[in-house]
């Protein structure tokens, strides 16, 4: 079962922005998101809007590309109407479901299609998704060739016991292999792992993370299992037929994750996400928000860049707007051929959510966020503050320090950074900061 959306606010049919609320003069750059919701089978944790049956035209694998071309038509014209200056988009990223169901013509077809209707900036990243099984050495060059300059595996876990408790289907030996041939492309590397899954011991994982990093990707992501009410997991969960997760097998999963890795030379960016350091990252001493293989599509969600999704159940956010598509890919399809808008719903932010998630989303990275106007630092012993930065780190923020989940020399130059074991509970320093 695919997640249920947010009921929102009716959206116009034409699919039009308000002039007043996409904040064009804040100068915030653009990236897109190609949801392909295609797959050859639903994994028993996913509750992504994925599907293994095509809907018709405009709907299926073969015959895709016409609707997401038609949705970037729409979205050129209405950002244009709305007054938002023209932008060409600085990532591009294709997700799912599974990219790879569509086969390298399709693929380069919308990707093409997108740049002529939007654009494309020149070193753009641009990111493909895909499933081991579903990729061959020379449709890697040609996505390649074609424009592609990432590409990020569904590797999961190399312990076959843990695929199969995960509904995994792809053959793990040939993880390495792929990743190869995507380097032979010129192309930038990543696998995915997800630990906690049921079952999984501490070796399990690590035996996971060794593998992963003997592939010598450019970027490791490592995500802790969500058991998601209405998957098939979640049902094995609730009669009992799988253990619940455990919170403290996970955090101690994901420190095993921060020294293995860090060994490697990989460092955090974004809470899940690490990037390996190039020579260049080396010698410049630069920040790993800034180094070579961090996803700068994952960045621009972080940072907060515009944000244009295509595709059934894909969400977009321009500006104070936020908005989504209708789940089923045949009603999204159809939308789009009689001329309209495929959004189902919406909402408008107001300031103080834009603060929560300027501090949410900011806080996950490895720079994090401006203490300047975080409410944590008006509260000095109930007294609104005018204090200097280091005046004011007592209360919430002096906590925190003290507590070992932000970095107190940070701190004292004006920002919150995530430890180690603020990374873990990086929800309960955002109620802090935040002043709940």
């Amino acid at each position: 079962m695919s997640p249920a959306q947010p009921e929102g606010e009716r959206w116009p049919a034409d699919g039009s922005l308000d002039p007043g609320l996409v904040e064009a003069d804040r100068g915030r750059p653009l990236s897109l998101y190609v949801h392909v919701p295609f797959c050859r089978v639903r994994c028993g944790y996913c509750d992504f809007n994925t599907y293994t049956v095509g809907f018709g035209p405009g709907a299926q694998v073969g015959d895709y590309a016409p609707s997401v071309l038609a949705e970037a038509a729409l979205a050129s014209r209405v950002m244009s109407e709305a007054g938002l200056p023209t932008r060409r988009a600085r990532t591009v990223f294709f997700g799912g479901g599974t990219p790879t169901m569509l086969d390298v013509d399709e693929l380069t077809e919308i990707l093409a299609g997108l740049r002529e209707r939007i654009g494309i900036a020149p070193g753009a990243e641009v990111t493909l998704e895909a499933n081991p099984d579903t990729v061959t050495r020379d449709g890697l060059a040609q996505l390649a060739d074609a424009g592609f300059t990432r590409v990020s595996f569904g590797m999961q876990s190399a312990v076959p016991k843990i695929l199969a408790t995960l509904d995994r289907t792809h053959t793990p030996e040939r993880v390495p292999l792929v990743v190869e041939w995507a380097k032979g492309a010129g192309l930038s590397t990543s696998v995915d792992l997800i630990y906690g899954t049921p079952g999984e011991s501490l070796a399990d994982w690590e035996t996971s993370l060794r593998a992963a990093l003997s592939y010598e990707p450019d970027h490791i992501s490592a995500y802790a299992l969500v058991v998601e009410e209405g998957t098939k997991m979640g049902a094995q969960v609730a009669r009992g037929e799988l253990p619940t997760p455990d919170p403290d097998d996970e955090a101690a999963k994901y420190e095993l994750v921060d020294e293995l890795l860090g060994e490697a030379g990989y460092a955090w960016y974004e809470i899940s996400n690490f990037a390996r350091a190039s020579a260049s990252d080396r010698a410049s001493g630069r920040a790993s928000t800034t180094f070579e293989h961090a996803s700068r599509h994952n960045l621009a969600y972080w940072r907060d860049w515009d944000w244009w999704g295509f595709g059934p159940g894909a969400h977009s956010h321009v500006g104070r707007m936020r908005w989504w598509n209708v789940k089923n890919p045949g009603a999204y399809a159809g939308r789009l051929r009689a001329g309209v808008s495929p959004a189902a719903a919406g909402e408008i932010l107001g300031e103080e959510e834009r603060e929560l998630e300027r501090v949410m989303l900011g806080l996950r990275t490895a720079e994090g966020v401006e203490l300047d106007g975080v409410p944590a630092m008006a509260m000095r012993d109930g007294i609104v503050s005018g204090l200097s930065v280091c005046q004011s780190l007592s209360g919430r923020v002096a906590s925190l320090i003290s507590d070992g989940f932000i970095d107190g020399v940070a701190a004292l130059d004006g920002r919150a950074v995530l430890t180690l074991r603020g990374r873990l509970l990086a929800d309960y320093v955002t109620r802090e900061l935040m002043g709940y």
